[in-house]
């Protein structure tokens, strides 16, 4: 009999990515959901950590004014002194400006800090506001094989920049009922942004995470995303574990501070499966 997953399908035979012989152009990747508290941070971190196991080069972008990704990754904010804040309103800033190494070897960061909430009101006024951070971060793409963006829990300015410059996007999910109704208004929102500003941009896959299998209702909601989604749904899910947050308070990715945990090879599962299906549509 045929194992089934945690998402009620079989699980699929998923290939060892393929080495890589040379970096770049990057692939642009925009982590969003306009619901706070789904794993869009954890996410972005752990799958960037995770791909740089399989030897690509990565570029993280945190363009959440709470700046979650830039800490997560061991960052002080105190100690920050030009950010995506910086790069999106002043013309002379370059992503080499405010760049910064993490502690993962292969995976750089650009970081946030509060200061970027006022970029939402100021990009109003710009000629083109919904294209800079696309314009800003054209020069970094041959430097990388995989840019993640961090994006606010909204759907503003910040997001539609982010959803304008991205090749696609990863929609992380927390498995409970009232995560399910947000769904319908940002895949509305990218379907404005692939019509109007980036014709490209496709849904690379939703993410189920925060998944408890012991529980009938995250069973259900899975289900219910399964039968609304098919094959967008990732086969790989994301359980509910309390060592995400010791690796966050810990400023590493789960990978590092708990190589053999259940999270750490979720995400190395999440890495192989993106990579299989850029390389199916390649």
């Amino acid at each position: 009999m045929t194992e089934l997953g945690p998402t009620g399908r079989p699980m699929p035979n998923i290939p060892e990515p393929t080495p890589l012989t040379s970096h770049g152009p990057a692939r642009v990747v925009a982590m969003c959901n306009q619901k706070g508290g789904v794993g869009k941070t954890t996410t972005t971190i752990n799958l960037g950590a995770s791909l740089v196991e399989f030897g690509r080069r990565v570029l993280l972008v945190d363009l959440d004014p709470q700046g979650s990704l830039s800490v997560g990754v061991g960052l002080d904010p105190n100690e920050i002194e030009v950010s995506t804040y910086d790069m999106l309103m002043d013309s002379d800033v370059t992503w080499k400006d405010i760049v910064r190494p993490t502690s993962i070897d292969g995976m750089d960061i650009l970081p946030a800090v509060i200061d970027l909430a006022g970029a939402e009101i100021q990009l109003v006024t710009e000629v083109g506001r919904e294209q800079v951070l696309k314009d800003k971060l054209t020069e970094a793409l041959p430097e990388y094989d995989v840019i993640l963006i961090d994006c606010q829990p909204s759907l503003g300015l910040l997001t539609v920049n982010a959803l304008t410059a991205s090749d696609s996007v990863i929609v992380p999910l927390e498995t409970e009922y009232f995560a399910l109704r947000g769904v319908a208004l940002l895949t509305d929102t990218i379907e404005r942004v692939r019509k109007r500003l980036n014709p490209k941009l496709v849904i690379d896959g939703l993410l189920g995470t925060m998944f408890d299998g012991r529980t009938l209702h995250s069973r259900e909601v899975m289900a219910t995303l399964v039968q609304a989604w098919g094959d967008t749904v990732f086969h790989t899910v994301i359980r509910r574990t309390v060592k995400f947050s010791d690796a966050t308070v810990a400023g590493e990715p789960i990978t590092e501070f708990a190589s053999d945990s259940t999270g750490a090879t979720a995400y190395r599962q999440l890495a192989k499966e993106v990579l299989a299906r850029w390389q199916h549509v390649a």
